[in-house]
């Protein structure tokens, strides 16, 4: 637990003390920044309060107060203010999605935790390793949306942002030892520039597990159960799985009960069976007199890009195996499968798909190209000659 005496936060709760705030952030260098959500607890999770730390003070914004935060856009958009997250990626989401704002400059410090090979990324298991602060998580998952919230919750809001500034600091400067600071560098470019953009959604009954031998009859009732869960959910404003679990839900499609009885077998609880269990065997019975649905069937690559996507996808294993990087960091997935698609067949053409990356170009641009061309094998050997210089010379990680 934190043992210093900290001032309390500051609290942001209308448009010009948000004014206030976003001038003082305009004229810095660096800002620690987090976002807490409702996704526990609502049917449609909301951005709840976005906390920013300074050198000299915390600040806890009520986005549910305010709901115009355009005047911190400037502050977000100015490449001159790094901001530093803690796993950016789901923020950044949240606050493009429910303020449309985009972030320019950012230090990720569980990216930068991962690039150096740290087994335990979460944010109290890098402060208790680097800067032996320790923290308590008893609040992950509280609901953020309540008002108002316990002076507990605001101090743990404010912990999650206070000691980003030093620990980024002793990040980077381990970083630059270990000859990783320019691959860390890419990397937080990369997720600056997908600024918030999440992944298509596609309806709730194809995103379940444990579907795809269903007929479809089965598939029919699955889909009329999960209009029927979202329509509960959202008049209880609650997430759909506390109305009933996928695992129950897919049974339910899977089996199509006709009585209460048959809820309890599939291990419904009394009191979902009480409140819910007329109107789940209802959405069986219209399931089964509603037109057969098939799941789609997306078309099929051809099969030069699946036999490069393999080949890729092997290359990048086995490296990240021989420099202690996780293959991901050595070529982001979204990367892999464009050069799959493209065939790049020259450094040029790789750079296209590879952008602002100049250090994973130098180190691994050369190998893509040979193996795609089928001139180097998977461990980096050069089939035809030896390897260049450049890549014998790729440092491994210290663990």
């Amino acid at each position: 637990m934190q043992s210093v005496k900290l001032s309390p936060p500051i609290w942001i709760a209308t448009p010009a003390a948000l004014q206030k705030l976003a001038d003082e952030l305009a004229g810095l260098t660096r800002i620690a920044v987090d976002t807490e959500s409702n996704s526990l607890h609502a049917f449609r999770e909301q951005l709840c309060l976005i906390q920013f730390s300074t050198p000299q003070a915390d600040y806890l914004v009520d986005s549910l107060a305010i709901r115009d935060l355009s005047p911190l856009q400037p502050v977000f958009k100015n490449p001159r203010i790094e901001k530093i997250f803690h796993a950016a990626e789901y923020d950044l989401i949240c606050l493009k999605r429910d303020s449309g704002i985009t972030v320019d400059n950012l230090f990720d410090t569980m990216q930068a935790a991962r690039i150096l090979g740290c087994e335990r990324v979460g944010l109290d298991s890098i402060l208790a390793d680097k800067l032996g602060i320790h923290l308590d998580k008893k609040y992950q998952k509280a609901d953020w949306g309540a008002r108002p919230l316990s002076p507990e919750m605001l101090n743990y809001a404010r912990l999650d942002t206070h000691h980003l500034l030093p620990l980024r600091d002793h990040l980077q400067a381990e970083l630059k030892t270990r000859g990783r600071w320019e691959l860390a560098q890419e990397e937080f470019i990369r997720l600056a520039g997908g600024n918030g953009n999440g992944k298509a959604e596609i309806p709730a009954w194809q995103r379940l597990k444990g579907t795809h031998k269903f007929s479809q009859q089965q598939i029919a009732i699955l889909h009329e159960l999960c209009h029927w869960r979202d329509t509960q959910a959202q008049r209880v404003n609650r997430p759909p799985f506390k109305v009933l679990d996928n695992k129950r839900l897919v049974a339910v499609a899977e089996t199509m009960p006709v009585s209460e009885d048959d809820l309890e077998a599939l291990g419904l609880t009394a009191r979902q069976i009480q409140n819910y269990g007329p109107e789940i065997l209802k959405a069986v019975i219209q399931g089964k007199k509603s037109p057969m649905v098939s799941r789609p069937r997306p078309s099929r690559p051809d099969q030069g890009y699946l036999d490069r996507v393999n080949i890729l996808s092997e290359w990048r294993k086995t490296t990240g195996q021989n420099t202690g990087l996780e293959s991901d960091l050595i070529l982001p997935k979204n990367w892999m499968l464009a050069i799959a698609e493209k065939n790049p067949r020259d450094l040029k053409e790789l750079a296209a798909l590879m952008p602002h990356a100049p250090w994973r170009l130098e180190n691994f641009g050369g190998q893509i190209i040979k193996v795609l061309a089928g001139r180097q094998n998977l461990s980096g050997q050069t089939i035809a000659g030896a390897d260049s210089a450049k890549n014998k010379k790729f440092p491994r990680l210290k663990k």
